[in-house]
């Protein structure tokens, strides 16, 4: 495995950040971790950044140890950051060159390498540009870019599409996919956008610190029953319980609105409509998301 996890904690003073979670990342792989501000993504990102040590437990990349090794596992990462490390009054090539020039590359093989990536990020005719005059599509273009200059085996990037119109997020989502497919560099980025961990091959959901679910997101999804069912009332709590006595499945509420999980979402929805005539004012169908597994699993929402 390109990146491993065992048992990691890490606390900040009496709060529990991380609680002895463990994964493994196969090589190759675009993998999404999965979850709301504050369940614990961007500790874990910052721990495989080497930018802060563990309170307990070991994570590997490439084989080398984040805390032991960091200088090695520093080599063969590039990362992504949420924040913006660009600075604005260069150009793209500029940007990279500097960068560049922090990994020890110089001369031809620099030039060599700003080609590629630019190339491979269409960003090759906007070299000259100033990043300040940029698009916030493709300032994170020239965020990757630099991320990609020395080579790594693994590429970081936390909530990537931060400030991202769709369109953007997108158009970056498929340089990702091609990073994946042409260039066999290894994905791992944290994220609360569904459609964003959608797209990943694996992915875990993290809740207080603690992973609550993993595997693909068709995998995840098939734990949800059926369809998913959405009634809105006036009186929730007791057409709850006249589902529950008829049809014996169980509506969760929340607020003014009942959530079924249940086969053949359509037959269900003229029956129980049938059945309290007057008592919903509204119904709603989907299939499974990953935000019905998040709550599944955990009760609360992303």
């Amino acid at each position: 495995m390109i990146v491993s996890v065992s048992e990691l904690t890490h606390r900040y003073g009496e709060r529990t950040a991380l609680d002895g979670i463990s994964f493994d990342v196969p090589e190759g792989r675009i993998f999404a971790l999965l979850g709301p501000n504050g369940g614990g993504k961007s500790t874990l990102f910052r721990i495989l950044a080497t930018v802060m040590a563990p309170t307990a437990g070991r994570a590997t990349v490439a084989g080398f140890d984040v805390t032991s090794q960091s200088a090695q596992v520093r080599r063969v990462i590039g990362v992504v950051f949420q924040s913006q490390s660009l600075d604005r009054k260069l150009t793209i090539g500029q940007n990279l060159h500097a960068q560049g020039h922090f990994y020890g590359i110089y001369g031809a093989r620099l030039r060599d390498r700003i080609r590629e990536v630019t190339a491979r990020l269409h960003l090759d005719t906007r070299i000259h540009d100033i990043v300040g005059d940029l698009s916030g599509g493709l300032r994170r273009r020239v965020e990757i870019a630099k991320a990609l200059l020395h080579s790594p085996r693994v590429l970081l990037m936390d909530e990537p599409s931060t400030g991202l119109d769709p369109a953007a997020r997108l158009e970056l989502w498929q340089y990702v996919a091609d990073l994946r497919s042409t260039g066999n560099v290894t994905v791992l980025l944290t994220t609360h956008i569904l459609d964003e961990a959608d797209r990943a091959d694996q992915l875990v959901l993290l809740h207080q610190g603690r992973i609550v679910a993993s595997g693909t997101p068709a995998e995840l999804k098939a734990r949800v029953g059926g369809d998913v069912v959405i009634l809105e009332s006036a009186d929730p709590a007791g057409l709850a319980t006249g589902i529950q006595s008829r049809f014996g499945v169980r509506a969760a509420a929340s607020g003014t609105a009942l959530r079924v999980e249940i086969g053949n979402g359509h037959r269900f929805i003229a029956e129980v409509v049938e059945a309290f005539p007057g008592a919903i004012q509204s119904v709603a169908l989907h299939k499974p998301t990953l935000e019905d597994v998040f709550l599944n699993e955990t009760g609360a929402t992303l």
